[in-house]
Order: C-alpha cells, then structure tokens, then sequence
C-alpha cells in the first residue's frame, strides 16, 4: 500500500504541483491573505486520487500508515513547500489533528478534529512566547485560570504558524492551570475559537523576508479570553505531556520533509550545472562543482537512513524509547538540508538567492527548523547526557574501554 501511495504520489507532484508553483506564487502576490481558488481544486484532485490525511496511523482517520511507511511519503511532499497542504498533511494541523485523535474528547473531536480532516478550516498551535525562553517548555507564562464552568486565558504568543490563514478558527494553546504544582505538571492544553472576544493577532511575522502568506507566523494576545472548561484537552496539567506525545512525530514529518527539500536542490543543481557554462566548459565539469554533487547525495541518504530508523523505532518500542533518534534526526535532517541548499545556491549563482527559484525559500524554511520543535542545542545536550549517563553506568560496573 505504502509503495502504491509513494508511486501515485510522485506522479501527483509531477503533474499537478510543480507545475503550479508559478501559478500559486503569482495568486499569492496579488491577494497575499486569500487562499487561490487553484488549491482548492488541486485539494479536490488529491482527495479523488486517494492522496489525503495520510499522516494519521489510526486508519479510522487517517491512512492508517506507520511512521516508517509515511515517511518516504513525507519526503515526496517536502520537495515543495506548497505541497503539504494540497494533501492536507501540513503542519500544524498535522499536529493538532494527532493531538485531537490521541487525547480529544468525541465532543472535541466532533467539532474540530472531523473538519479539519475534512481540509475545511486551519488552525494554529500557541505554545512558544515573546517573554521567556520557550525551548523549555516549563517556562511557559500564559495563564489560564479556573473561574465557575469557564476558564479565562491572559499571554501572549509568538510564531503560531497558520494564525494569519483566512479559514483559521482554532488554536491549541498551552499555558499554566497550577502554577505551584510539580513541574511538569502545571502546564495545560486548551481549545480556543479564534473569533472568541479577547483573541487578537497582533501582527503576522516574516521569517528572513518571507512572510509566508496565506498562512504567516502570528503574533497572539489572549486578554480575558474565557472558553469552556471542557475545552481543556486530557485534563489540567497535561499540556507537558501532550507536548512532549506531539512533537516525536511532528519531528520526523519535519525530517523527512527536509530530505525531500535537498532532493529538490540536488536535482536542481545537477540540471542547472549540466546546461550553463563558465570560463569556457560546462560547470558540471568543474571538479568543485561535481564534489558538491557527490557529497550531497552522500549526505541525504545518511540522514535518510537516520530518519527512517528512528520512525522503526518509534513504531516498535515507542516514542520515549526512541527519543535519542528522534532528536538526532532533529538536528541533521535540516543541517543536510541547508549543506545541500547552499551549494545548490552557489551553483545557480545570482538566480539562487532570487524568486525564480524555490531555492532561497527552501533555505528559509529549512533553517527556521533548527529552532522549531526545540533547537539544536537542547536535542545535543539530551543526548550528550544519555552518552556520558551510560559511560558512567560502564564505569562503576567496571566495564571501561581502557
């Protein structure tokens, strides 16, 4: 099935979404925060073809694919940024869908999960914050305070991508229900309607110039916002564990759809180099030129092998067990990426750094990624720690390698 999936994918992406790149960019320029009419009808073709919600394991919603058979269809995707979408498998609903079919209520799940399936509205997830340094989850400010059958929800968040989309109507938000409870307990996840009174999109924010319409990165202020009590997701006090359940597979879709996006540039540089020429022979003769190529197929299929691991590994023994893979494809796949993009830049020269080609936006994305979902620099430090934990454990059992 998977293997069926990633042939008539490919031929989707050749038929109908490369070809329409231009088209889509060119109907985002003239109404940046309108959706084109010409994705709707690319969503129709893909729903018909059987190309839709295929990212969800449980097949009552989704395609009932593993992590291992999902991600070389992920990759397929990342080849186009405008992709996702057509295949409603973008993030963040992606996430928020998993979220909601992993610990929604059947009400929650009636009023938001089935329309977003059904590719009919967007929403955002509102978890990282202006004020504090967000990588910890735990630093988390927004309150959201219990008061009668409601609770009122006073913060500000940041970079809540899809917050700007014209059909976004919900945001998953996390803040602190307990404030003098254990540490990982005191955050909560809830519901909220984004025409509820009080929620207002401060600005939209550009990442390195793109302002990546019609979906944007807001700027959110939640004053007095009063919703529900049973718009709490799981229950108070598991926002840091429903955080921690969300981002393993939102890390690998992550992943996967940076290897795609190298694939991209290295068929775009090998083509490139072939047909121009620069000090009187093909750049594809240069020896420079034809190490970049090398070295780039060299590393994608390390970081792909590294990608696909860790998704066996989370379908097998789950995804705490394999936190050590996930976190180590979190940082390679959009560091090859970037390699792969910059040298697919350098050989287009002047055109590379341009709107002609996806090159320069792929680069964008792809560097935003070593701050999403945690940076770098915590996923090394995690995994320094588990090798210097077990050289310990060798150690007092005399077990050194010396």
């Amino acid at each position: 099935m998977a293997r069926d999936l990633a042939e008539a994918l490919q031929s989707f992406m050749e038929e109908e979404i490369y070809p329409n790149e231009k088209p889509y960019e060119e109907a985002i320029r003239e109404n940046r925060w309108q959706v084109p009419e010409l994705v709707e009808e690319l969503k129709t073709r893909a729903r018909a073809a059987g190309l839709w919600n295929l990212f969800l394991p449980d097949s009552e919603w989704g395609a009932g694919l593993t992590n291992r058979e999902y991600a070389p269809l992920c990759a397929i995707m990342g080849r186009s940024l405008m992709a996702p979408e057509i295949f409603n498998c973008n993030a963040p609903d992606t996430g928020n869908m998993e979220v909601l079919a992993r610990y929604g209520t059947s009400e929650q799940q009636d009023r938001w999960l089935k329309p977003l399936l059904e590719g009919t509205i967007r929403s955002c997830f509102a978890m990282t914050e202006p004020d504090v340094a967000s990588s910890d989850a735990t630093n988390i400010r927004t309150e959201i305070r219990a008061d009668s059958d409601f609770y009122v929800i006073n913060g500000r968040k940041w970079w809540s991508t899809g917050a700007g989309h014209p059909r976004c109507q919900v945001a998953i938000v996390m803040g602190v229900t307990n404030p003098d409870g254990p540490r990982h307990e005191r955050q909560s996840m809830i519901l909220v309607p984004m025409d509820t009174p009080g929620v207002r999109i401060a600005r939209t924010l550009s990442v390195f110039g793109y302002d990546d319409a019609p979906h944007g990165h807001g700027e959110i202020v939640f004053e007095n916002v009063r919703v529900p009590k049973s718009n709490i997701i799981w229950g108070e006090g598991k926002g840091f564990a429903i955080a921690q359940g969300r981002l393993g597979p939102g890390r690998i879709h992550h992943a996967m759809r940076q290897i795609g996006a190298a694939e991209r540039a290295l068929d775009l540089m090998a083509e490139r180099v072939l047909s121009r020429e620069a000090f009187g022979k093909p750049l594809s003769d240069q020896g420079v030129i034809r190490q970049w190529i090398a070295t780039s197929r060299i590393e994608i299929e390390q970081a792909r092998l590294l990608t696909l691991h860790a998704a066996e590994m989370m379908d097998t023994v789950g995804n705490k067990a394999a936190r050590r893979e996930i976190a180590m494809i979190k940082i390679v796949a959009p560091r090859v990426a970037l390699n792969v993009l910059d040298r697919a830049i350098q050989a287009f020269g002047g055109a590379g750094v341009g709107p002609d080609f996806p090159l320069a936006a792929l680069w964008a994305n792809a560097r935003t990624l070593r701050l999403a979902d945690g940076p770098d620099e915590v996923h090394l430090d995690q995994l320094a720690r588990d090798e210097l934990r077990a050289a310990r454990q060798r150690m007092e059992n005399g077990q050194r390698t010396w």
